[in-house]
Formats: C-alpha cells, sequence, structure tokens
C-alpha cells in the first residue's frame, strides 16, 4: 500500500470513528434523563401506555370528594431533571402536579423559543427583581413570578409529552391507584397550588377547601367557566390578607 492510500485509509477510519462516537453521544443523550426532546421509538421514557392525563370535556372527572398534599411526591418530582419545584395534591381518584422548571434538562418545552418565555430573569443581572421598575420587593405569596423566577408555561401542551410522560409515570409509581395525572405549569395554578400546601402545612382542614379546589381542577384541566379564588393565607395574628406581601 502506497503512501498516499494509506493515509486516506487513516483519514477514512478516524471519520469513521468520530462519526460513531459522535453518534454513540447523540443517543446516549437522547436516552439520558436530562433531555425530553428526542420523542424517538427506542426512548425508554416514552415506553408503555401514555401515564398523563389531557384536558377532559367532562367537569365531573374532577368532581373530587377530598384532597390532600403529599409531601413525598412533591420531594420526589421536584428532583426529576427540568423541574425546579414541585407541588402534587391526590385525591380520591386523581394526582393533580403543579411545577415550575429550570434548564436542569433539555426538550422541556414542546415548541416555541425565547419569545415564548414568560420570565424576565435579567434583574439578576441588575441587582432588582424587577427589571422594568427597578424595584427590589417581591410577593412572597407567590412560588413563580414573572420576575427573576423559575419558569412557568401557560398552556398544558407547552410541556414536551416525553416530559409529561416522565412526571406522570413517577406519580404512578408512587400512587398506582390514582385515574388521572393532571400535569401543569402554569403560573397562576402553580401560586394558587401553594395556597393549599401551606393550608395544610399549617394544619388547616382541607374539606372546607374542596369545592375551591375542585373549581381550580375544572378550570385547568376541563375549560372551566368559573375563575378560582386563591386562598387566602392566615396571617401571624390569626386573620387573613389577600395575598400581597408587605412592601
Amino acid at each position: 500500500m502506497n503512501k498516499r492510500r494509506c493515509a486516506n485509509v487513516c483519514l477514512l477510519a478516524a471519520a469513521l470513528t468520530g462519526a460513531l462516537g459522535g453518534c454513540n453521544y447523540k443517543a446516549h443523550h437522547q436516552q439520558s434523563a436530562n433531555d425530553y426532546g428526542s420523542r424517538t421509538a427506542n426512548d425508554p421514557k416514552m415506553s408503555g401506555v401514555r401515564a398523563y392525563s389531557h384536558v377532559v370535556t367532562d367537569p365531573r372527572a374532577h368532581d373530587n370528594r377530598y384532597f390532600e398534599y403529599s409531601s413525598a411526591l412533591s420531594y420526589r418530582l421536584s428532583n426529576v431533571p427540568g423541574v425546579s419545584s414541585a407541588i402534587v395534591m391526590l385525591t380520591d381518584k386523581n394526582a393533580y402536579v403543579g411545577i415550575t422548571t429550570d434548564q436542569t434538562a433539555t426538550g422541556i418545552r414542546s415548541h416555541g423559543g425565547l419569545r415564548t418565555r414568560e420570565q424576565d430573569n435579567t434583574g439578576t443581572t441588575e441587582g432588582v427583581y424587577n427589571v422594568d421598575t427597578g424595584s427590589n420587593s417581591w410577593d412572597l405569596t407567590k412560588i413563580v413570578t414573572p420576575y427573576n423566577s423559575s419558569f412557568s408555561h401557560k398552556d398544558i401542551s407547552d410541556l414536551s409529552t416525553e416530559f409529561r410522560q416522565t412526571l406522570a409515570n413517577e406519580v404512578r409509581k408512587m400512587a398506582p391507584n390514582v385515574s388521572g395525572v393532571h400535569i401543569s405549569a402554569n403560573m397562576e395554578y402553580m401560586n394558587q397550588l401553594l395556597g393549599y400546601a401551606k393550608a395544610s402545612w399549617d394544619g388547616q382542614p382541607l374539606a372546607p377547601l374542596t369545592p375551591s379546589f375542585n373549581k381550580l381542577a375544572k378550570y385547568m384541566f376541563a375549560a372551566g367557566d368559573e375563575v378560582p379564588i386563591p386562598v387566602k393565607e392566615p396571617t401571624a395574628r390569626g386573620g387573613s390578607m389577600n395575598g400581597t406581601a408587605n412592601r
């Protein structure tokens, strides 16, 4: 073999090795826990039947007899790649999941680019909370806001199917008897779930709040017409406040 042919063979071998290495890396990333965008046929995260619930037209699907905050599921989902925080409520038949997201995973969103982002976090570089007003104050009653916050996503369909499947599978591992697993990263939904979670943390009975919780569930997941009202939080003196922290 002459020197030129030998050199060509070596270059071809190197190219093939690099290509195979690139393919192996791509396949490894697509099947990793930090990627929800591939949605390939052999991705283990999409194996099995659909675990999450779509929006239903029958509001009776959300006529829950009771609900409770699940600290175990909330903690478990908050540790899923791509999730910044999670609040999970269990009822006699359903699981309701509220999340905010971060940048620890790819493919979380089903579509869109920078224009679809709901948060403006540029204030972190300016040393302020609200970059539009220059204010350093924020609403302490909310878990997600439009500024310097983890990310929210308005519509249920804004979250990729693979991401929702992963979250729902985790829920069903710990709560196998639930009928529906309803997931949203909507800002107002997440903030209202926080109100119910705080009521649970404070030891308040949740039974009186069940009708308002069902109204929230129907509004989010059954296109309900009644707008849910946020839960009022108790003050340190035993009164209530209208949901705005002292500035």
